[in-house]
């Protein structure tokens, strides 16, 4: 049977080569959760054991039973029926009961509201196996953070209202942030909540590109302050699917056909406020996005897996001009840059997990009143440095990973040549799904704008440093002087656009984040390729007598770490040239360049 576990040797890689035992003591605060419940884990061997099997689920559900469905419900789709509801196409019924079965509904809430209380890391593995087989899908499985909003901000009587039902599968939920006015800048959101008499809150008017809008539960951001305008003005509400929410239309996407994106409107509907007033947008709603953008990025990675892996297999298989097309050096070379693109995203990705995961476990240790007073001290001095990280890695890993989806998923059509422009292969439909994930949560464009920030803050500058004074293998040791000189360009990058105004930085932020995250990566490529994980990999080549040969995960990823840091270190330098280089034609240029605005018609 399919396993999209098992069967990828880079995410069992990675969850032998990182520290998830670190990970564990945090989210299990010290395994204080054994004493009260009977599968949780009593030290950290057996939760990663427990990470395990889980994951295990996950991709059998994904490979055997998921994946095979894909391919109908994108044909298939929503159907919006005359009394406002939404029917899901078959495949994710059958697959969202499946995975309520197999209790992988509530990855992150607390043991007492029936949870696994996962890391960040775990579930992020989860969404992209889920993604791999079926990207759609994941647009539900992956809103769990819905839930872990409700746990965070919302008072004890409305956790017990929806979490219960949240980990057992019961609902499913949505993010209902934009508007039709309101898309990026949500501070123009316009939905109204009021009180009646009785201090009792209602929402009214509309909402649209509302993924899953249909879900029971609707996590709604409103303005509350009529009076006040921008992001002090809006608060966070929770209300129930019910007679007064309407979805008046289904979009005609171009695809994750599956995914139902719905206008919603709100006609008085009952509703209960989370947390406090007017932070809405400023608290509650910028923690949910910053989940919901490594959700994406995970689908992206998910996305881009499944597209490699057509793209490998009919490289290999596809006989032209006397042999398999993967020996053309045209093809190889796709090939190998979508192999190590997918890992580059994916070390990114998960490294800007472990930061989250510590940066929360950070914060439950202040909160519990036991720490003494030093360990807090130091510990607020580590949340801070972390709370940055996470600030800068999030945007970084949506931006890139999905970027990278697009990349590959358009070079495994061009690998397929007509056939990938067929329906015949499943690359055409990949594509399909991963343009969104580009947009949805923040564009790429507005992922730099934020990433750019702590590229120019120092935040960069600072893990950078503390990469460099690691020990590396012997293997990789000369690609340090490589990874330091591009540090310096980076510094020379950022000198000038701090001296050119904050309108230069973000014209040119695309170039610093692109080099921030290349040395970035290239540092982790070669702490992965000084692993102690030992775990050898098949490769294609044969050894002299036919048979196929393997190398050491140690070996591979060394191999990975040269050719990803000597390609890139000619691509740093110039980019930096460009970013000194002072072009402001963009500005000053544009109505020349660009002409008036055209006749549409």
């Amino acid at each position: 049977m399919a396993n999209f576990y098992k069967d990828n040797d880079d995410i069992q890689f990675l969850m032998r080569h990182l520290d998830l035992g670190e990970l564990a003591r945090y989210q299990e605060e010290g395994f204080r959760f054994a004493k009260e419940c009977d599968y949780a884990p009593a030290d950290a061997a057996e939760a990663i054991d427990n990470y395990g099997r889980i994951l295990d689920t996950v991709g059998e559900l994904s490979g055997s039973f998921i994946a095979p469905r894909s391919e109908e419900i994108d044909r298939e789709g929503n159907t919006l029926n005359e009394d406002g509801t939404v029917t899901y196409a078959k495949g994710i019924r059958e697959s969202l009961d499946a995975l309520s079965k197999a209790d992988v509904m509530g990855f992150t809430l607390p043991y007492r509201f029936g949870g696994l209380n996962c890391p960040n890391l775990i579930y992020t593995v989860a969404t992209e196996i889920v993604s791999r087989a079926d990207a759609p899908l994941m647009n539900i499985f992956g809103l769990q953070g819905i839930a872990e909003t409700i746990n965070a901000f919302a008072d004890e009587p409305i956790k017990q209202q929806y979490l219960h039902d949240f980990s057992a599968g019961r609902v499913t939920g949505a993010m209902v942030l934009t508007e039709p006015d309101a898309g990026s800048d949500l501070q123009a959101v316009k939905l109204r909540a009021y009180q009646d008499q009785d201090g009792n809150w209602y929402l009214h008017g509309v909402k649209r590109f509302i993924t899953n809008g249909c879900g029971e539960v609707l996590l709604v951001m409103a303005r509350s302050e009529p009076d006040r305008s921008g992001g002090l003005g809006l608060s966070l509400f929770v209300c129930d699917r019910g007679p007064t929410v309407r979805v008046r239309r289904l979009e005609e996407k171009l695809g994750i056909h599956g995914s139902p994106t719905c206008e919603l409107f709100f006609d008085n509907t009952p509703c209960k406020i989370i947390g406090e007033r007017q932070r809405g947008l400023v608290t509650y709603v910028m923690a949910l996005m910053n989940g919901a953008r490594v959700g994406i990025a995970a689908q992206s990675m998910g996305i881009a897996e499944a597209a490699w892996r057509v793209a490998r297999d009919y490289a290999a298989s596809r006989e032209q001009f006397g042999g398999p097309i993967e020996r053309l050096p045209a093809v190889r070379d796709l090939v190998t840059n979508m192999k190590i693109d997918i890992e580059a995203g994916r070390a990114l990705l998960y490294e800007t997990c472990r930061a989250v995961d510590i940066e929360i476990g950070i914060l439950k240790a202040l909160e519990n009143p036991a720490t003494p007073k030093d360990t807090a001290k130091e510990l607020k001095n580590l949340g801070r440095k972390y709370k940055r990280l996470t600030a800068m890695l999030t945007p970084m890993s949506k931006y890139y990973c999905s970027e990278m989806s697009n990349r590959v998923c358009y070079d495994s059509i061009q690998v397929l040549g007509g056939s990938g422009y067929m329906r015949d292969y499943p690359v055409e439909r990949l594509s399909r799904d991963a343009r969104i994930t580009t947009i949805y949560e923040g564009t790429s464009q507005l992922q730099i704008v934020a990433a750019v920030r702590g590229v120019c803050g120092g935040t960069t500058e600072k893990y950078l440093e503390e990469a460099a004074v690691k020990t590396y293998d012997p293997a990789v040791q000369d690609l340090l002087g490589l990874l330091i000189e591009g540090t310096e360009q980076l510094k020379r990058g950022i000198a000038f656009v701090k001296e050119a105004g904050v309108d230069y930085m973000d014209l040119f932020g695309r170039e610093l984040v692109d080099i921030a995250i290349d040395l970035i990566v290239g540092y982790l490529f070669c702490d992965q390729a000084g692993t102690k994980v030992a775990m050898d990999v098949a490769i294609a080549e044969s050894a002299g007598n036919g048979s196929p040969r393997t190398i050491s995960m140690k070996e591979r990823k060394a191999r990975i770490a040269r050719r990803f840091v000597t390609r890139n270190a000619p691509k740093i330098k110039a980019l930096t040239e460009r970013i000194c280089s002072g072009d402001r034609s963009t500005f000053s240029e544009y109505e020349a360049i660009v002409g008036p605005v055209p006749e549409l018609g």
